[in-house]
């Protein structure tokens, strides 16, 4: 039966890697990954969780299966990050999953099963595995635009008029904060433009948010998702704990429904159950169990909450940085939007073909679509990568 598979499409960011990893020149940059990395390169666990699993490994005392949606104990503090106090708990649904690509892909199951002709609105451009799971799921994608060429900023006039064309029983896919590959956000006045065009089209949102933290801090970075939650009806989230608290491996992710009909919260909470015991039956448990004992316990929080900001600071002096000598290299402020921008990635809007130069010339690595982790960047590197770029006539 095997000899009818037919060769899958190669994940361009994990082919991306091998080749960094097989290129033999001692001067190279790799800005293609989506982790976190320190000024030497590495991806330190986070001080907080380090304490967090010492003291579990001195408590726990068995490895059983927890719930289907996960400890409730974790859904609690993640809607609490998340959320605040935006909405009664009673009007909140949450299950545990396998990351954040566990809670989007649940999320996806979820709407094809509230409505099989589902269409889900996505940004062009947005995460690729956005894509590549809905097409696998078979739901029908519909772009809206997003990403302003021109001004590497958001086109939120055509984003609007694209949002507009949405109907009743459609999904709206939007990054809560840190868009990712642009790195180029909205406002909040924007995001409330967005908000009325949802109410006038009876559209569900669906919030991705993966970089809580990373943009203008914990509360900021949560505001819009929080005024979406607010106003209307129902919402879709899927959250992941890989980035701000540094478990990439744990898979520690959670996918919250709420419905302002409180009724609803015992049909949706059943069917997050339901979703989990199909695709996997229970959820990891080892990293939601450390950031349960992270948010809950004050001092850890504290120092979780300390390192988080120092990351989030340290990117926004390398972008600062690559901004500024970028300026210098050209005598322009053509790539000021770099400073502006939020998050791990920005989107030079170049071409392909110059992404492969920069590869080819300087051993630059970065995603065809010209998306680079500013997390891979030092102070070593940004004069490096600023005159490559230049050199490339980008």
């Amino acid at each position: 039966m095997f000899a009818s598979l037919k060769e899958q499409p190669a994940d361009k960011i994990l082919a991306l890697m091998q080749m960094f990893k097989d290129d033999p020149r001692e001067q190279k940059i790799d800005l293609g990954v989506g982790v976190y990395k320190d000024a030497q390169g590495h991806t330190p666990i986070m001080r907080a969780v380090k304490a967090a699993e010492k003291a579990l490994w001195d408590v726990q005392d068995t490895k059983t299966y927890v719930g289907l949606v996960g400890d409730v104990a974790f859904s609690d503090v993640m809607i609490d990050l998340l959320l605040g106090k935006t909405l009664p708990r009673d009007a909140i649904a949450a299950a545990a999953t396998p990351g954040g690509t566990g809670a989007v892909r649940q999320a996806f199951e979820l709407a094809h099963m509230a409505n099989p002709d589902v269409r889900i609105f996505v940004s062009d451009p947005t995460w690729p595995n956005h894509l590549s799971i809905l097409k696998h799921l078979g739901i029908e994608m519909v772009p809206y635009r997003y990403f302003d060429a021109e001004s590497r900023g958001v086109d939120h006039a055509g984003m609007l008029e694209d949002l507009s064309r949405a109907t009743a029983g459609d999904i709206v896919l939007l990054h809560g904060c840190c868009h990712n590959p642009t790195g180029a956000n909205l406002n909040m006045v924007q995001w409330q433009d967005v908000i009325d065009v949802l109410l006038k089209t009876g559209a569900t949102p669906m919030i991705d948010i993966a970089y809580q933290g990373f943009g203008d801090g914990l509360d900021d970075d949560a505001a819009p998702m929080r005024l979406i939650v607010k106003s209307v009806p129902e919402t879709i989230i899927a959250a992941s704990c890989s980035k701000n608290f540094g478990i990439y491996r744990e898979r520690t992710g959670i996918l919250i429904v709420t419905a302002q009909d409180t009724s609803l919260k015992g049909v949706n909470q059943g069917t997050l159950a339901y979703l989990n015991r199909q695709n996997f039956s229970f959820p990891p448990d080892h990293g939601a169990r450390l950031v349960t004992m992270i948010l809950n316990d004050k001092t850890l929080r504290a120092d979780w909450e300390k390192e988080l900001e120092d990351t989030r600071l340290s990117m926004l002096s390398l972008r600062k940085q690559l901004a500024e000598a970028l300026q210098n290299a050209s005598g322009s402020n053509r790539f000021g939007f770099l400073a502006d921008h939020r998050g791990m990635f920005s989107r030079l809007g170049t071409t392909s073909d110059k992404v492969d130069l920069l590869r080819e010339k300087h051993g630059v690595y970065m995603v065809g679509d010209s998306r680079l982790n500013i997390a891979g960047l030092n102070a070593q590197t940004i004069p490096i990568l600023a005159n490559a770029i230049i050199d490339c006539g980008i």
